[in-house]
């Protein structure tokens, strides 16, 4: 069997295209993102969102409502509330957020094992990539569509934000309104990564991507393009890899991405472990030869 071949088989399977678009198309989306989580210092938050949406997708199921409106609006509801804490009381940001997704992860868990269902709802933790439908896919499309554009739209203001959120307000910009237009952009992209890796993974794809990339330049606009470069590459791999292994496909994406920030780490040729090793040995010789 060739290369080609060993690539062309799945495509064979609708099923398999579909999972292969949707891992890509969550990937890009979740990767851009990440670029601004990461430079913010936001994972935490990130990590909460996801696992904040889990009562939502219950409830919509419940009802018969679109996961995504369910998860979408758990995630604001999320949001609101860590916002809420922080600023009417005298708990942190990182407490406040540890606190609402704990209760919300709970009460997500709780209503699945209490929820009376013909389909699997553990989907929901671990994601069902390989049961995407065509109105799924179609529905993921259009969510990361609205998202990447947003962020393209406002990526000078995003920026700017990360980066001196003070000048920011100095040239008219507004910090909490470009906060808040970020954590929901936050909560969009969870609902778009939710059914490729389910809610334990979905921080994985927001922060390794733009980690990874971070480690590899020092311009954030090619961290913008790195980024996603690389997390659709790892999501493609991972796909191919849980059809040829029978395996977890959103495990296996997120265990690609684990692997080449590994590597990123250790031989970044800037900042990477190795790399600042030989450059302290050749600064060290030097000073004794002086």
């Amino acid at each position: 069997m060739t290369v080609l071949d060993l690539l062309l088989e799945p495509l064979q399977y609708d099923f398999m295209v579909r999972a292969l678009l949707t891992t890509v198309v969550a990937a890009v989306v979740c990767a851009v993102l990440s670029c601004w989580l990461v430079l913010i210092g936001w994972s935490l938050m990130g990590d909460a969102v996801s696992h904040a949406v889990l009562p939502g997708v219950v409830l919509a199921y419940v009802v018969g409502a679109p996961f995504a409106l369910g998860a979408l609006v758990l995630g604001l509801l999320a949001v609101t509330l860590i916002g809420t804490i922080r600023s009417t009381s005298r708990v942190k940001e990182d407490a406040a957020i540890g606190i609402v997704f704990t209760t919300l992860f709970a009460l997500g868990l709780v209503l699945i094992s209490v929820t009376p269902s013909q389909t699997d709802l553990n989907h929901i933790l671990f994601g069902n990539v390989l049961g995407v439908s065509p109105a799924d896919l179609a529905q993921i499309a259009v969510l990361a569509a609205v998202a990447l554009t947003v962020l393209v739209l406002k990526r000078r203001d995003l920026t700017l934000f990360a980066f001196d959120p003070t000048h920011a307000h100095a040239i008219g910009l507004s910090p909490r309104q470009l906060s808040a237009l970020l954590l929901g952009l936050l909560a969009v992209t969870s609902v778009v990564a939710l059914q490729v890796v389910g809610v334990v993974l979905v921080v994985a794809l927001l922060i390794i991507p733009g980690a990874t990339a971070y480690l590899l330049t020092d311009r954030f606009g090619r961290m913008l393009v790195i980024a996603p470069a690389l997390s659709a590459g790892c999501a493609a791999v991972g796909i191919y890899l849980s059809y040829w292994l029978d395996a977890a496909s959103g495990g296996l994406v997120v265990l690609t991405q684990g692997v080449v920030f590994a590597l990123v780490y250790l031989g970044s040729p800037r900042h990477g472990v190795l790399a600042g090793r030989l450059r302290r040995r050749r600064t060290g010789g030097a000073v004794v030869r002086s």
